[in-house]
């Protein structure tokens, strides 16, 4: 085990790479199983999810080879289980995606529930609800079993816009017979960059990018090579910290369009950057005050599905606004525990009201102190670094294994950009 000490109170300088999108490395992983031809996934992240995936891969018979820095050819040629180890299985709840390919590819999946990040109540019903609508058939008892003995296209409103469910389904979809059209689709990046990589192994998937998509199936997929996207919630949570630290950060490797949502949430936290190509720079002359609403009405930061801001950042702006001037209302509709690890907020300065589960006001600026934290989640966890490199005196954070599923060689990174951050091991 390991944990974090932090010596805040130092500006962050420098220039870090993005790393690939993690929430799109996860699916495409999982989604060579639908193939027995090699296939080639390029800026995979190096984290603890990505390598939880892979082992998954390998334990269903994949050969699973890292033929360069962040690239992984997987060939599923001899995948002969179905079954996803336990020891697996409960270390990240993106298991659960191997769901769709494994009963497309074999007739057959079986796992028990998955784990992953403690943040609320996490619903798996839309999972069960799209594959039982192409014609699987699900049991729940103890462990999740799925089966079929053919996939059939078909019209499937999900019930809620889900990631991971929307990416089951599309996964499922590809080798069904006839067509299938999935309307409240979830239609972020990570989505857009699994259909972009079934449409280059074969898949005939139109919409991409909305929330309506539609399947044509067909009968066998062929092998690709493809490249993830860069992760902008990796990205956003950089901008927060030169903002928290009143830095000046360039990060390289950005894509424009996926940070407009995030541009409008942190413009009211009086927060700019400056985009040239894929080059993006936060300077340490930020305004940092709250732009407030029209009539001096206290503004709202809320997420939701793509293109609302991100939930996983929601973390994050909470740490940022309180280092701003002025008050703000972030509202997390999404999942009712994520807005818990605000009390370690209070207890290191920050002035901060949790009305409810999912809103706290923000007033700042607030003076942090160094204090022992515990990261309960993977975004939590990194709001937790940035609030300790912006306190005054040194943090401990432990239970970093949370935040290094997420973020690629984080200590490293940091140090480069100046933080007095080390990484002790307590075993």
């Amino acid at each position: 085990m390991y944990e974090y000490h932090i010596e805040g109170g130092f500006p962050t300088k420098g220039t870090v790479q993005a790393s690939g999108n993690k929430n799109a490395a996860l699916p495409c992983i999982a989604a060579a199983l639908l193939t027995a031809e090699p296939v080639t996934l390029k800026n995979i992240p190096d984290i603890e999810d990505t390598g939880v995936m892979l082992e998954i891969l390998k334990a269903l018979g994949a050969d699973v080879q890292n033929t360069a820095s962040h690239e992984w050819r997987i060939t599923c040629a001899n995948v002969k289980r179905n079954d996803i180890p336990a020891e697996l299985s409960k270390k990240i709840r993106a298991s659960i995606l191997f769901a769709g390919p494994l009963v497309a590819r074999t007739g057959k999946a079986i796992m028990p529930p998955p784990g992953g990040d403690v943040i609320g109540r996490r619903r798996l019903d839309t999972h069960f609800l799209a594959l039982t609508e192409l014609g699987a058939r699900v049991t729940t008892e103890g462990k999740f079993e799925f089966s079929a003995n053919k996939l059939v296209g078909t019209d499937i409103f999900l019930d809620e816009t889900s990631v991971t469910a929307t990416e089951n389904a599309v996964m499922a979809a590809v080798l069904a017979e006839g067509r299938t059209d999935i309307t409240n689709a979830a239609s972020e990046p990570h989505v857009q960059d699994l259909c972009n990589m079934l449409n280059s192994m074969g898949a005939k998937i139109s919409g991409v990018g909305s929330n309506i998509l539609h399947i044509d199936g067909v009968k066998k997929l062929g092998g690709t090579e493809y490249s993830i996207g860069p992760d902008f919630m990796e990205i956003g949570s950089f901008i927060g910290l030169a903002a928290a630290t009143h830095g000046s950060v360039t990060i390289t490797g950005v894509r424009e369009r996926d940070m407009r949502p995030l541009r409008i949430s942190y413009g009211k936290l009086g927060i700019r950057w400056e985009i040239e190509g894929d080059v993006l720079t936060v300077n340490a002359a930020q305004e940092m005050k709250v732009n407030t609403d029209l009539g001096g009405m206290i503004p709202k930061i809320d997420d939701s599905p793509w293109p609302g801001f991100p939930p996983d950042l929601t973390s994050i702006m909470t740490v940022v606004a309180t280092q701003v001037e002025g008050t703000v209302l972030i509202f997390e509709k999404m999942f009712e525990s994520r807005m818990f690890f605000v009390d370690k907020l209070i207890n290191m300065g920050a002035r901060i009201t949790l009305c409810d589960p999912h809103r706290a006001v923000v007033t700042g600026p607030s003076t942090l102190h160094g204090d022992h934290l515990v990261s309960p989640d993977v975004r939590a966890g990194m709001a937790m670094v940035i609030a300790a490199m912006a306190a005054h005196g040194e943090s401990v954070i432990s239970n970093v294994y949370q935040i290094e599923r997420g973020y690629e060689h984080l200590v490293e990174r940091l140090q480069a950009l100046g933080a007095h951050i080390t990484r002790v091991d307590i075993n």
